[in-house]
């Protein structure tokens, strides 16, 4: 018999829902049948699924081990010494990742250029990782609580992007952000040097086509046989130059690649693009600077005034100075204004 209390970060889901996350290869059939027959209870007595659970209630499992372990797969059941451990090991290669706001539920990271946000292969180690190696040297964090609840990042940033990046630690954490993300409460403004002069602040409107084959998308100003996402980008000078020009971003949408698709489409690329930058311009980047990638930094966060959870984030905005490589371009090419390190 196993016995599993419910813990805050599982409270708030229904019985069935944890199940599925405990014996996460059992058929929903085998769940249902224990159900029915009292093999597996609620609070010592007959449970259905559909229970909402809460804090410190009992879910009572009467199988085998064997059972219990045949449903699990190798990474829930996993229990080596190393995974018990430390996991910095895996994780001491992200070096400079920044904590710039930490609570109960919530962090906010600096993320390096270089960095990914999640995985994007079984091998990866990510800033999920970070996270998650950060919260077990910290206490907050078992692995066997893992089974049924991980901590994780809400907002994406592209590998080579950095800035602002946001985590949940708590469940309460991950749904609100992921909320908050996805009604766009939460203002986004980024940092970047595109070729060519911009003279006056713009909103861009269109919509955005992937090519899973070539992970590259394209922008186009109608929706081209119902497909595409529609997207909508809002930029203002703030530094200019006669060949380049630093932008002030906001994403009032946001999809892959969004900003430096739009921008190249209305022919001001990011310098170091390689997807969709101007090569000429990336050559000379790459010589003089040693630039491998896009200028595109995630410097503000600006949070809604009414929060129902995570009060605590509730009308706040935060900062993330611009790489020390970022700023020595942008001194270079005379695009540089003190807002990149936060001196309004």
């Amino acid at each position: 018999m196993k016995r599993v209390v419910v813990s805050k970060n599982e409270a708030g889901q229904k019985l069935l829902k944890l199940l599925t996350k405990y014996l996460n290869t059992a058929p929903q059939g085998f769940l249902h049948k224990m159900l029915r027959k009292k093999n597996i209870t609620l609070n010592g007595k007959k449970a259905d699924g559909s229970e909402l659970l809460q804090e410190a209630d009992e879910v009572c499992l009467f199988l085998s081990d064997d059972t219990i372990s045949s449903f699990q797969n190798r990474e829930r059941q996993s229990t080596t010494a190393v995974e018990k451990g430390s996991n910095r090991k895996q994780t001491e290669s992200l070096s400079g990742i920044q904590i710039v706001y930490e609570d109960a539920d919530v962090l906010i990271l600096n993320k390096p250029a270089g960095v990914l946000s999640q995985k994007a292969a079984p091998d990866d180690i990510s800033l999920n990782e970070w996270v998650i190696d950060y919260l077990l040297e910290k206490g907050e964090l078992a692995w066997e609580a893992m089974q049924t609840f991980r901590p994780g990042v809400c907002n994406r940033l592209d590998r080579n992007t950095s800035g602002l990046i946001t985590a949940g630690k708590s469940l309460a954490g991950l749904q609100t952000l992921s909320l908050l993300f996805k009604e766009r409460t939460v203002h986004k403004d980024y940092f970047c040097i595109v070729c060519g002069r911009v003279e006056h602040a713009c909103r861009l409107k269109g919509f955005l086509v992937k090519d899973a084959k070539t992970n590259k998308v394209t922008v186009e100003q109608k929706r081209p046989s119902g497909e595409g996402d529609y997207i909508e980008t809002e930029y203002t000078p703030v530094a200019k130059a006669a060949q380049y020009t630093l932008l002030r971003v906001r994403l009032i949408t946001g999809k892959t690649h969004q900003i430096r698709a739009h921008l190249a489409s209305v022919g001001h690329p990011l310098l170091g693009d390689g997807k969709y930058g101007n090569e000429e311009e990336n050559r000379r980047m790459r010589k003089q600077f040693g630039l491998k990638h896009q200028l595109l930094h995630a410097a503000y966060l600006q949070f809604p005034q009414e929060m129902k959870e995570c009060t605590g984030l509730a009308g706040k905005e935060f900062f993330a100075p611009v790489p020390e490589r970022f700023e020595k371009i942008a001194r270079s090419l005379c695009v540089f204004t003190d807002e990149l390190l936060g001196k309004k």
